[in-house]
């Protein structure tokens, strides 16, 4: 393994070497300093996509805002019956009052977007290339309740490492792919779609924008599709790194000789006991709770608030104290929800997880065939 200025291995060394390399998709800046544009080459049917809501639709947004019927406070003083209707409140009145949508749409028409149908459905990319030639490519999957906006703010630190202190061998070209019926990607029209098939799909893109080789990261749903792709192990997948460890969630044992150990462990079954109701909903019933997500962005906005308890409770100080921890800003969490109010995809994304939870007829996976990494 080689070593490329004495302080660690670059990480090509690492995924090269085969040693469990991470990608760090922390927010560890913003913006996109000197990232090279994507050329639009590299296959046919690869089409520049650029967004504009019309006018009508923000104004419908903000009637149903206006017009939430608000139900009674929870009985409680924590969160165990459910997102605070402080909170929800709070997020309605910044929702109306100080939310900018066509601020966000300035930003992501910034960068470079494209549209391209594979496998039936239109898939919607940002693509950013490396001012540094070597860069590595890699292409990252966002999960639920995310969607491409969680990862706007990697987008300088891994194309251009050197504009914020790493290295050049550290760059990647970068591609972050909508997971289909999330997003601007269209809605699959047909039963089927569980993060193999997207898996597959995400090989093709590379191929169609020339990357011969190249490494995934995922987390959330994003975990399962990486690793699928990591178990299809096409020509050219030099490595994984994931977020979540999705058997985990399965009940598998976990390691508890440590305090640390434990304390893991206990998380998990407190996220299994209190937290994953939405989990079990849409691996259920998600056409039923998308009439509900469909028809008021303020129960679209509860039920994408409402996940695990520390990320709510940051959530929430956001919205009812203006205090935000890390970029878990008012914006940055409402160009999220609103991303998926005004493309309409609360019910499609839920999908996935039906997908997931479908029987495979017994069939055992196959190993994953790439180096891993987890964090």
């Amino acid at each position: 393994m080689r070593f490329t200025d004495g302080v660690g291995p670059s990480r090509r060394a690492v995924l090269q070497g085969g040693l469990a390399a991470g990608v760090g998709v922390t927010a560890l800046g913003s913006g996109v300093a000197n990232a090279a544009p994507a050329k639009l080459g590299g296959g046919a049917g690869i089409r520049p996509f650029r967004v504009s809501v019309p006018k009508q639709q923000l104004t419908d947004l903000r009637r149903r805002v206006a017009g939430v019927r608000w139900p009674t406070a929870e009985l409680v003083s924590d969160r165990s019956q459910g997102v605070q209707l402080a909170t929800t409140k709070a997020l309605a009145k910044y929702w109306l009052g100080k939310y900018d949508w066509r601020r966000f749409e300035a930003k992501i028409n910034k960068l470079s977007q494209f549209t391209t149908e594979i496998d039936g459905v239109d898939i919607h990319f940002i693509h950013v290339r490396s001012p540094h030639r070597d860069a590595l490519p890699l292409i990252m999957t966002h999960g639920w309740p995310g969607s491409f906006v969680e990862l706007l703010e990697t987008i300088g630190p891994l194309t251009n490492p050197t504009a914020y202190g790493g290295r050049a061998s550290d760059a990647f070209h970068l591609v972050l792919p909508s997971i289909p019926g999330y997003g601007f990607s269209s809605q699959p029209t047909e039963i089927g779609w569980d993060a193999g098939r997207t898996a597959k799909a995400w090989h093709q893109l590379m191929q169609r924008l020339d990357y011969t080789e190249y490494v995934a990261q995922g987390g959330d749903v994003g975990s399962a599709v990486t690793d699928n792709l990591g178990r299809q192990a096409p020509d050219g997948l030099l490595g994984i790194h994931i977020n979540l460890l999705a058997a985990a969630l399965g009940g598998v044992g976990w390691p508890t000789n440590t305090d640390e150990e434990r304390a893991a462990a206990a998380a998990v079954v407190e996220f299994n006991t209190t937290g994953s109701g939405y989990r079990i909903e849409q691996a259920t019933r998600p056409q039923t709770i998308g009439y509900a997500l469909l028809d008021s962005p303020v129960a679209l906005a509860a039920w994408m608030l409402d996940h695990d308890t520390d990320s709510y409770y940051k959530m929430s100080k956001a919205f009812v104290h203006g205090m935000p921890t890390g970029n878990l800003t008012r914006d940055h969490l409402l160009d999220n929800i609103t991303l998926y109010w005004l493309t309409g995809t609360g019910a499609s994304a839920a999908r996935i997880y039906w997908e997931s939870s479908q029987p495979r007829g017994g069939q055992t996976p196959p190993p994953v065939g790439v180096p891993v990494g987890f964090s």
